[in-house]
């Protein structure tokens, strides 16, 4: 059976879209940046610390993320899961809090242009339809990135209430 060359292989993931996550594998420590309350015109943020470990799943196709973030009452564990399909060339990205296990977040779906990530997903925030973006964005070997937005119109105008800056652990 005729097996596919290492450079061939790095070739169709540069094109299609199934490497956009490979800069994330590994540590990170994390600098998170959250409103307070959110849409709400607050314009309080907390500062918070906390870590992130990144490996990949499914062949290349996923990964999975595990993060502590460290709240001022103390710190709770939360997972990312992402996983990328080749026919749409799209990542559909779900959200799991730890301090409530049995649910799943509304997945994000998105692709990268340009060095940017954009996600987007409809979902429901005090009992409001809103709609909600992730920016992945500043990305290089040791840095990236996540912004989160809200928006309660339609997507015309966006609230960032969360903002987590990675660095990489040496």
């Amino acid at each position: 059976m005729p097996t596919q060359s290492t450079a061939s292989h790095v070739n169709d993931v540069a094109v299609d879209g199934r490497g956009d996550f490979d800069f994330f594998f590994g540590n990170w420590n994390v600098s998170h940046r959250r409103l307070q309350r959110r849409l709400a015109g607050d314009g309080n943020w907390d500062a918070l610390g906390g870590t992130c470990a990144v490996r990949s799943l499914l062949g290349g196709l996923g990964n999975v993320d595990d993060n502590v973030i460290e709240l001022p009452g103390g710190a709770y564990r939360a997972a990312t899961v992402r996983t990328f399909d080749p026919a749409t060339r799209q990542w559909s990205i779900w959200w799991i809090d730890g301090r409530t296990p049995l649910a799943i977040d509304v997945p994000m779906r998105g692709t990268f242009t340009d060095g940017v990530g954009t996600f987007l997903c409809e979902d429901v925030f005090d009992n409001r339809p809103i709609r909600v973006r992730f920016l992945w964005s500043g990305i290089t070997q040791d840095t990236a990135r996540w912004e989160q937005a809200f928006s309660a119109d339609g997507g015309t105008s966006w609230e960032t209430n969360w903002v987590m800056d990675f660095a990489r652990q040496t």
